[in-house]
This record gives C-alpha cells, sequence and structure tokens, in this order.
C-alpha cells in the first residue's frame, strides 16, 4: 500500500508541474528522465505487491480450509467434508482428503459392527452353555449325553469362532505367517475333491472336478495348507446350499500370468443386494441369522478373502437367486510354470 499511495502521489506531482508548462515546455518535457526512473520502479514493486497478494490469497484460502477440516477430523468429526470448488492441484487435494474422510468413517463403522457381531455371536452359546449348566444343576434336566454333548458342541463353536477372529486379525495386520511352497494345481484340487467327497456322498451331490490336461504343468507357490483352508471353506458352503440331485464343480483356467480356481454349484445362489457384503465378517446368507447344526462363525469367506490375498491372489463371486454361486481365486503362476504354459 506504501507503494502505491508513493506512485500516486508522484504521479499528481509530476501532473501538476506539466500543467504549468507551455507548449514550447511541454515540447521539451514531454518525458522527464527524473519521472520515468521515480515512477517505473515504484510501477513494477506496487505490481509485484498486487500480484504477490493475489497469490497469496489464492493460495492461503484453500490450505486454511483443509487445515481447519484435519482439524475437526482429528477431533472425532469424521463428516466433514470440502468444498470442490477449486481448481488445478487443490481441487484433486480436496477430492483426495473428502475420499480419505469417507474411508475414515466407513473404517469406523465396521469397527463399531463388528464390535456388536462379535458380542452378538458369543451371547447366544454362552446362553445356551448356562441354561443347560443351570438346568442340570437344579434338577430341570437329567446329565445326560445328550445334554453334556449339546453343551460341549457351544464351547466347540466358541473354540471355533475365537481362533477364526485371531486368524482373521492376523491377516488383516499382515502379521499371519505364511510357508510358501511348490504345488500343482492338479493336485490341489484332486486332494480337495477326495477330502469332501464322503460329504458330498451322503448329501446326494454331485463332486466333479473339471480340468484341461495341461494343469498337471501349472504351478503355484502357495501356502498349501492356506490354500487348503479357503477352499475347504468354499466347498463347505457349496454343498450346504446345494440341494440334493445338485452339482458342485472344481474347475481351473489359465489367465495371462495368473491361475483361476473356481468353485461352482447349482444350489440356491445369492441375491444381487447380498454379493457386496459376502466377504464381510459375520455375513451369512440367512438373513435372520438362524444357527443350524454345524453353522460356521460367519468368518470363513472374510477370512478367505484375507488368506488369498496375503499371497497376492484376489477373490471373487458372481450369483444370481437360483442359479447358484461361483467363487473364483485367481493366483500368480509360479515361474516355473512360465515355460510349460
Amino acid at each position: 500500500m506504501l507503494f502505491v499511495s508513493s506512485l500516486l502521489v508522484l504521479t499528481f506531482a509530476f501532473s501538476g508541474q506539466f500543467t504549468h508548462m507551455d507548449d514550447h515546455d511541454m515540447s521539451m518535457h514531454r518525458f522527464p528522465p527524473t519521472a520515468f526512473f521515480c515512477l517505473f520502479p515504484l510501477a513494477v514493486i506496487g505490481g509485484s505487491w498486487l500480484i504477490g497478494t493475489w497469490s497469496f490469497r489464492r493460495v492461503a484460502t484453500p490450505v486454511a480450509e483443509v487445515m481447519n477440516a484435519a482439524d475437526a477430523v482429528a477431533n472425532g468429526d469424521l463428516q466433514v467434508k470440502l468444498k470442490e470448488n477449486q481448481r488445478g492441484p487443490f481441487r484433486g487435494l480436496q477430492k483426495s482428503f473428502n475420499r480419505m474422510t469417507e474411508a475414515l468413517a466407513h473404517a469406523e463403522q465396521q469397527r463399531r459392527n463388528l464390535t456388536a457381531d462379535v458380542a452378538h455371536e458369543l451371547r447366544t452359546p454362552l446362553h445356551i452353555i448356562q441354561g443347560n449348566l443351570e438346568g442340570v444343576l437344579d434338577g430341570v434336566y437329567e446329565p445326560t449325553p445328550e445334554h453334556i454333548q449339546a453343551t460341549l458342541d457351544e464351547t466347540r463353536l466358541l473354540a471355533r469362532l475365537v481362533s477364526d477372529l485371531q486368524t482373521l486379525s492376523l491377516a488383516e495386520a499382515g502379521q499371519l505367517p505364511l510357508y510358501p511352497t511348490q504345488v500343482s494345481v492338479t493336485d490341489l484340487l484332486q486332494d480337495a475333491q477326495v477330502r469332501f467327497s464322503g460329504q458330498a456322498q451322503l448329501a446326494e451331490i454331485q463332486l466333479l472336478l473339471d480340468l484341461p490336461p495341461i494343469a498337471e504343468n501349472w504351478l503355484l507357490d502357495v501356502d498349501v495348507d492356506r490354500i487348503e483352508q479357503v477352499l475347504n471353506n468354499l466347498l463347505a458352503n457349496a454343498l450346504r446350499h446345494t440341494p440334493a440331485g445338485g452339482r458342485v464343480t472344481l474347475s481351473a483356467e489359465l489367465q495371462s500370468e495368473r491361475i483361476a480356481l473356481q468353485v461352482q454349484d447349482t444350489g440356491t445362489g445369492i441375491a444381487p443386494e447380498e454379493l457386496p457384503y459376502v466377504f464381510d465378517r459375520f455375513w451369512k446368507s440367512d438373513p435372520a441369522r438362524k444357527r443350524q447344526v454345524g453353522s460356521n462363525s460367519g468368518l470363513g469367506l472374510a477370512i478367505a478373502r484375507q488368506l488369498v490375498q496375503a499371497q497376492g491372489g484376489e477373490i471373487q463371486v458372481a450369483s444370481a437367486p437360483g442359479q447358484g454361486a461361483c467363487f473364483t481365486i485367481v493366483l500368480p503362476l509360479a515361474s516355473d510354470s512360465a515355460e510349460q504354459k
């Protein structure tokens, strides 16, 4: 402001000097050198100051908005949003900040849901165990093998739930120990078929293996026990939701440098609105969350996703009501298989 004021004063001063000159003087002093040398530096400095002030405000305003929003997030307000009204890099910054707050809010909601779901899953077996024991102590129930077995089944369910929670938490934290070894796709799926052949036969369901002859050359570098755990979960779910006379098929196909293992059934299928939540903790296809004999903990698919991702793969599902479901595990092909594709 000082520079601009000085510039104006000098301008008026020289203007006053010019008004007292006649035509001859004006022609001789139309552009006095002193005026030029005094006004030009001031004009440059004043213009620079104006441009600098404008640029500073242009940068400082969006930065201040981000800092205020960050303070709000630090104080626990995860609903804060920035108006995406800037241009250039600041608009990208605003979008990134909003995505971050959305992710934080989603994670917080998942944490709350996990607490509620764990409490729900623990409450039911604990109530059953408590009721059975109190009934025996009060003489309502006889301590028959049947009542003792029912109580024992609930303790096993609790133990499995605790074990699944531990496995899931370690996998999500990247701390689950893995012991990769090389295994052929054919051996992996054939062993899975053998493990569940008896259960499929009792349920009157066909358990098929569909592999091309070249599959013997397809090798995977994976923790075999963990991948078998994933296949066991998928096969158990497929057999559970496939009616008698149905079919469950194990297959594999080559996708560039990756192998896709598939477990496909002809069961009841999954509703479209449920598909995005299939791999969430405690998701169950039964909306009423009814407990059945031998029912799982609701963590199997969440664990399956983490175990596959921990080994550089991904797991997907495609399904429609009444048309069965197809779960696909995509894993990197072992380097030794490159010349045998």
